[in-house]
C-alpha cells in the first residue's frame, strides 16, 4: 500500500504528460514540416520539437508549483486536461492578445486549417510573463453562422508557447464539402478574449460535378507573388556578368492584397512565391522600414513573417478566405555567415509556422507540391519550381571594385552559384537532356497528376508554380543571361513538359506563374516554332499561361518605370515571341481567375499607387479561355486592354 501511494503522483505524472501532449500535438505548428523526421536532426536539433520533453517541461514545472499535497483541489492539478483551464497552473491565464488576427488555408472537401497567433500579455497592474515552460492554451470553433450563434461544425483546445512563437495551426474536421464556414479562437482560461471571425471555406468533393461546384456559380481565385515590405537595391543595368549600377528604391504597401479582398468575388487565394524577402532595405519614408537584419535564423525569419504580416491588406487577405501557397524564401547564403542548408531550414521552420499550409509527406520535410482536386470543374496543383531537388541554377552576381567599397563584394540576390564565370556554365548547361527545374521525382509525379486528372474528368488543370514558363526573348536575340532562373534555363525540362501535353492530348491546361515582377499572357507552345503554331488564331497551341506582376517588388523592366517606357520594352517582347500575346511591365498588382465549367476568365489588376495604404486599382486586361481550345480566345483580350501591348495579326499594337 505505502508503495502504491508513493506510486501515486509518478502515475498522475505520467498522465498529465500524455494529456498535455495531445494538446499540443493538435497545433501542427510544432509538427510541420519536421513530423517522422527525428533522425534527420542530428544537425538541426533547434529545428526539431519535441512536444512530448515540452509537456514533460511544463507539467515538471506544474508539479513544482504542487508537490506539497495539502490542500489538493482536482481541477488545479495539471492532469484534468479539459476540466476547468482557468485554475490549471501549467497554462498561461494573464491574458493573450491576438496580434495577427486568423488565417486559414490548404482547404480539403471535409477539412480546412485555421491559424492564429496568441502572445501572452501581463495581467493589469503587473509585468508578469510566462516562463518558457509554460504554454498559451487555446479553444477554437467553426461554424457555417457567421456569428458563429449557430451549430458549431468544430471545436477544440489545443496548445501554443514561445516555441512556435506563438503561433497555432490547426485542423478543422468533419466539415461538409463545398461549404463556406466561419471560425474564430479564445483564451481557454478567458472564453470573453477572442479573435476576429475570420472566413474560409472547404472544396467540394472529387466527383462533385462541373456544373455543380460552388453551388452552380463560377469559382473565383485571386493569384499573387512577389510582395516585398521594405526598400531594397536594384540592379539598373550590366554587361556580360557585371552590372554596374544600383538604385536603392522603395517598394511599398501590400494594397493588391486589399483590393482582392474588397473590391473582388475571390473566396480562394494563391500565392505563388517571394511572400517575404530575407534583404534589408530603406522604406522609412513611407513607414516601411525593416526590422532585424538579412535573415539567416529562425528567429530572423520569425521576425519578418511578424513584420511583413502587420500590413492591413495582408490581414484582410488571410481573414476572409483560405490561402494555397508555395514557398520561394530561405535561397541563399547571407552576410551572417549561415549557410544554404542551414538557412533554408530555418526558413522552412518558420513558414510553417506562420502560414496555414499542410506538411504533405511525413517522408520529406522539403516538399510542398501537391494536388487538390476542387469537384469535377478543376484540379489545382501546385507545384514547386524554386528549391525541390532541382539543378544548379542562377545567381545574379554584382561585384563592385576595391575603389567603391574597398574591398571586391559580390551581392548574391537569391540562388547558389557566386561566380560570373558559372552563369555562362549555365548557358551550355540548359540544353542538357537530363537536367531538371524541379527534380525528376517531382516531374514523374506532375506528369501522373495531369494524366490522373484528366483520366477522372476534371475539365480544367490549373498549374500553380513560380517562375515564368514561356521563352521570353528580347529583340529576337535569345539571350539566358538574365532569365536563367526561368524555365528558360531548362529548355529541355520545359520541351518534356509541353510534350507530354501533346502526345498524351492533355487538355485545358492552365499555367500560373510569378517571380518576373511583370505581366506576361501567352498561349503554350512550342518556342518560337510558326511550323507547329499560328500566333494569329491560336492554332497549334496546347494550353495558356498566366504571368502576374509582383504585389509591390520593383518591376524587372525597370524600377518605377512609367507606363509608357514600360510598354517601348513590352512591343520588342511581343514581336520577339510568336506565343506571348500580351506584356505589362510598369504596373504592380495581381491577377484574378474565375472559373465555369465552359469559360475560364483572367482579369488583371493594376494598382496606381503602392507608397501608401489604399484601395485605388483598375482592372488592366482581361482575358477569355473556352474549355476545349486549349489557347486564348481571339481577338486576344477583347481587341484592347487599359495597359501594356497587345499582338494583334502577328504584329504588336495597343
Amino acid at each position: 500500500m505505502y508503495f502504491f501511494v508513493l506510486l501515486l503522483p509518478f502515475i498522475d505524472y505520467l498522465a498529465s504528460c500524455e494529456a498535455s501532449t495531445v494538446l499540443l500535438n493538435r497545433n501542427l505548428a510544432y509538427s510541420s514540416p519536421f513530423t517522422g523526421h527525428d533522425q534527420a536532426y542530428i544537425h538541426q536539433p533547434q529545428l526539431a520539437i519535441d512536444t512530448k520533453q515540452l509537456a514533460k517541461r511544463h507539467t515538471a514545472h506544474a508539479r513544482r508549483q504542487t508537490e506539497d499535497a495539502t490542500g489538493f483541489v482536482d481541477e488545479h492539478y495539471s492532469t484534468f486536461y479539459g476540466g476547468d483551464f482557468s485554475n490549471s497552473p501549467t497554462i498561461w491565464k494573464g491574458g493573450l492578445n491576438f496580434t495577427h488576427s486568423v488565417a486559414s488555408g490548404d482547404p480539403f472537401n471535409t477539412s480546412v486549417l485555421l491559424w492564429t497567433r496568441a502572445v501572452p500579455v501581463s495581467p493589469p497592474g503587473t509585468t508578469a510573463l510566462p516562463d518558457q515552460s509554460v504554454p498559451a492554451c487555446l479553444s477554437f470553433k467553426i461554424s457555417t453562422s457567421p456569428d458563429l450563434q449557430g451549430d458549431t461544425i468544430d471545436s477544440g483546445d489545443a496548445f501554443t508557447s514561445y516555441d512556435v512563437d506563438w503561433t497555432l495551426k490547426v485542423e478543422a474536421t468533419g466539415l461538409t464539402p463545398d461549404t463556406k464556414f466561419f471560425f474564430q479562437f479564445s483564451d481557454c482560461t478567458n472564453s470573453s478574449s477572442v479573435s476576429p471571425i475570420g472566413t474560409t471555406r472547404t472544396f467540394p468533393s472529387p466527383d462533385t460535378p462541373a456544373n455543380e461546384v460552388n453551388g452552380g456559380t463560377p469559382l473565383t481565385l485571386a493569384v499573387f507573388s512577389c510582395s516585398q515590405y521594405q526598400a531594397g537595391k536594384q540592379f539598373l543595368s550590366h554587361e556580360a556578368c557585371l552590372r554596374t549600377e544600383i538604385k536603392l528604391i522603395t517598394t511599398g504597401w501590400f494594397n493588391a492584397y486589399g483590393y482582392a479582398t474588397h473590391n473582388t468575388s475571390a473566396e480562394i487565394f494563391l500565392h505563388l512565391g517571394d511572400y517575404i524577402y530575407e534583404s534589408l532595405g530603406d522604406g522609412a519614408s513611407i513607414g516601411r522600414q525593416t526590422l532585424g537584419r538579412e535573415l539567416a535564423t529562425v528567429h530572423d525569419y520569425r521576425q519578418r513573417l511578424n513584420q511583413y504580416r502587420t500590413d492591413e491588406g495582408l490581414l484582410a487577405a488571410h481573414q476572409s478566405g483560405p490561402w494555397v501557397t508555395v514557398c520561394a524564401i530561405g535561397c541563399a547564403f547571407s552576410p551572417s555567415g549561415a549557410c544554404f542548408t542551414d538557412r533554408k531550414l530555418a526558413a522552412v521552420r518558420a513558414y510553417h509556422e506562420w502560414l496555414p499550409i499542410r506538411q504533405v509527406t511525413v517522408n520529406d520535410k522539403l516538399r510542398i507540391w501537391r494536388n487538390f482536386e476542387i469537384g469535377k470543374l478543376l484540379d489545382l496543383t501546385m507545384l514547386d519550381t524554386r528549391q525541390y531537388d532541382r539543378d544548379i541554377t542562377d545567381a545574379s552576381i554584382t561585384t563592385y571594385p576595391a575603389k567603391r567599397l574597398k574591398t571586391n563584394v559580390c551581392f548574391i540576390q537569391l540562388y547558389y552559384n557566386t561566380e560570373c564565370e558559372h552563369q555562362r556554365l549555365i548557358n551550355t548547361l540548359a540544353a542538357f537532356p537530363n537536367r531538371s527545374l524541379m527534380g525528376f521525382e517531382q516531374e514523374k509525379w506532375f506528369f501522373n497528376t495531369l494524366s490522373q486528372s484528366q483520366n477522372r474528368g476534371a475539365i480544367w488543370r490549373v498549374v500553380g508554380q513560380q517562375i515564368v514558363f514561356t521563352q521570353l526573348n528580347e529583340s529576337g536575340v535569345f539571350d539566358l543571361i538574365v532569365r536563367k532562373d526561368a524555365w528558360d534555363g531548362y529548355r529541355v525540362n520545359r520541351e518534356r513538359v509541353l510534350n507530354y501535353l501533346y502526345e498524351n492530348e492533355i487538355n485545358n491546361t492552365i499555367i500560373l506563374s510569378g517571380d518576373s515582377h511583370a505581366n506576361w499572357v501567352s498561349d503554350l507552345a512550342h518556342p518560337n516554332d510558326s511550323t507547329t503554331y499560328n500566333p494569329l488564331s491560336g492554332q497549334g497551341a496546347i494550353g495558356v499561361e498566366f504571368a502576374g506582376t509582383a504585389v509591390t517588388s520593383g518591376s524587372s523592366f525597370g524600377t518605377n518605370i512609367a507606363p509608357a517606357a514600360a510598354d517601348v520594352k513590352s512591343q520588342e517582347y511581343v514581336a520577339a515571341n510568336l506565343d506571348l500575346q500580351w506584356s505589362e511591365g510598369s504596373y504592380r498588382g495581381f491577377f484574378t481567375l474565375t472559373i465555369d465549367p465552359n469559360t475560364l476568365n483572367a482579369t488583371y489588376y493594376a494598382m496606381r499607387n503602392i507608397t501608401f495604404a489604399n484601395l485605388d486599382g483598375f482592372a488592366s486586361a482581361n482575358f477569355v479561355v473556352k474549355a476545349g481550345e486549349n489557347k486564348l480566345s481571339r481577338p486576344v483580350a477583347g481587341g484592347s486592354t487599359l495597359a501594356g501591348v497587345l499582338k494583334f495579326n502577328g504584329t504588336e499594337s495597343h
